[in-house]
């Protein structure tokens, strides 16, 4: 069972109200702050802390020996995350998603891609009940692909209390996170 509390704007109670639930849990218990870029759930329940994980996005990088100059791969950016600069394209990784097209379609094989942290997830413990939070790294907009990674360590069969990030612009996210 997948409980999500969510609201259109931030400061409605969505926290309050996931923490509250959680204190009157008999069982076991997933939380999930997908707020993250403020989680604070974790201020209401004291739990320890475990190592944060480092969550990734494959970027481009331009293999320059290899690069010809065609431009192949800015046409193929749908996020405006590829210029060309003279004969050479230049990649932006904070606007980058990561979906590897660019990679997939230079004739020259001169992308290869690297790894960019946007954030970690944490997990911590409090008792009966387990926090999962993710906290988006300063100045990296990519909020969404941290709170996909965060959908994928949800565990099935568990019940999970989610405190969706605020805001109307994520109602794919809520839904694909309280399918189980």
């Amino acid at each position: 069972m997948r409980i999500v509390i969510a609201s259109g704007k931030g400061g409605a109670g969505k926290t309050t109200v996931t923490a509250c639930l959680a204190g009157l849990w008999e069982r076991d218990l997933l939380l999930v702050d997908a707020d993250v870029e403020a989680p604070n759930l974790h201020l209401l329940l004291h739990p320890n802390l475990a190592e944060p994980e480092p969550v990734y996005l494959e970027v481009p990088e331009l293999v320059e020996e290899k690069c010809t100059g065609c431009g192949a791969c800015r046409p193929m950016c749908s996020y405006g995350a590829i210029a060309m600069m003279g004969a050479k394209p230049m990649y932006f990784q904070d606007m980058c998603h990561g979906c590897g097209g660019c990679t997939l379609v230079c004739p020259q094989d001169a992308i290869r891609e690297k790894d960019y942290r946007i954030g970690v997830v944490k997990t911590a413990r409090a008792g009966s009940i387990t926090l999962k939070s993710g906290c988006l790294d300063v100045g990296v907009s990519l909020a969404s692909t941290l709170v996909h990674a965060l959908k994928d360590r949800l565990e099935d069969g568990v019940a999970t209390l989610l405190d969706a990030p605020p805001g109307t612009a994520v109602p794919r996210l809520i839904a694909g996170l309280s399918r189980s």
